[in-house]
């Protein structure tokens, strides 16, 4: 068990190592998620215990250093930014990098395959790496480029979804074997869920879906309003998407008409309509841009991404709510291993 810091049986003290090392009182993530986890939900997951991290996926410096002078502004808790290298145009990648560095971001975050070289330049400069991995084969390249926190991101996670494992039959595969903290991801947005976790030995968890649904989120209340009405069941695991990825990666989304295959034929002949605009900019078809909170046009149509934890969750709720409820469902569920 990863827990420390108990004081006798009473109560349950939700503190690992990773919180020590990341400097958060709770062993709660925020998911990057690119758009939706900006300065508002990062800053507020921050406030409340968690860790907060910002969604800078294939954003411009501009945006990079606006959200976080606006984070810095809202919360004085550490944080780490999202990148994906693999994603990222390497010309703006590179910018991406230049730019964290220079406001002196600490941690970041990084996902899909794993750029080894980009790893040990940033632990060259002092930044500390947490990497998202869906297999034993990524975590083993992630180690050996000197990543200091794994994400172990199962099957059931909303989003692009790296491997084929389920969450907790990948965190039991990877604790043994990591000399870092390693955090779960997919399927948790409970405290139930949590404590599962943090029984197999894992020293935290990476949520998304439970985020997306609170009012700091920068989410559409469409998409949000599906998430909250989804049972598991509801989710699809799905390669219809790419928008500007560099694959048809596979991602976990709400069904609607892209995933029923109603847009198969203009997908064969290449055809994608633009379908909407956020942030001033143009949607489209097929695109891997979910709809933030100031999306117009086909909404629905867009990528709704959702974990099978959408089950878990019934409202939208501010984030402090979500994060004090995982920790108290959390203690309650794990005080029974402590008599």
């Amino acid at each position: 068990m990863a827990l420390v810091g108990l004081e006798g049986a009473h109560p349950i003290q939700l503190h690992t190592p990773l919180c020590e090392m990341l400097g958060c009182r709770y062993p709660i993530l925020l998911a990057g998620m690119g758009g939706v986890a900006r300065h508002r939900l990062a800053a507020a997951v921050g406030n409340a215990g968690g860790f907060g991290v910002l969604g800078m996926v294939r954003e411009p410096v501009f945006r990079i250093r606006d959200e976080v002078a606006a984070l810095r502004r809202l919360s004085d808790a550490p944080f780490a930014v999202n990148l994906i290298p693999a994603a990222t145009d390497t010309s703006l990648l590179r910018a991406q990098v230049k730019t964290c560095l220079a406001l002196k971001v600490t941690t970041l975050v990084l996902f899909w395959e794993v750029d080894q070289s980009l790893i040990r330049h940033l632990k060259s400069e002092g930044v500390r790496i947490i990497h998202q991995v869906g297999d034993r084969r990524d975590a083993e390249l992630a180690l050996q480029a000197g990543a200091d926190v794994l994400i172990a991101q199962g099957h059931e996670a909303g989003g692009h979804v790296r491997g084929t494992i389920s969450t907790l039959s990948l965190v039991a595969e990877l604790v043994p074997l990591s000399p870092v903290p390693v955090a779960a991801s997919g399927g948790i947005a409970s405290g139930r869920a949590l404590a599962a976790a943090l029984a197999l030995g894992a020293q935290g968890a990476s949520m998304g879906s439970a985020f997306l649904a609170t009012h700091e989120a920068n989410a559409h209340p469409h998409h949000q309003r599906r998430l909250v009405e989804a049972g598991a069941g509801d989710t699809v695991y799905s390669r219809q998407f790419k928008g500007s990825w560099h694959e048809w990666a596979p991602v976990r989304v709400l069904s609607n008409r892209v995933t029923r295959g109603e847009f198969e034929q203009q997908r064969a002949a290449g055809d994608t309509p633009c379908i909407g605009e956020q942030d001033g900019q143009p949607v489209y078809l097929f695109s891997t841009d979910s709809p933030l909170a100031d999306a117009t046009g086909d909404v629905d149509d867009m990528a709704l991404y959702a974990g099978q934890s959408c089950a878990q969750i019934n409202a939208v709720v501010a984030a402090a709510d979500r994060v004090r409820d995982i920790v108290s469902e959390a203690q309650a569920a794990l005080q029974p291993l402590y008599p």
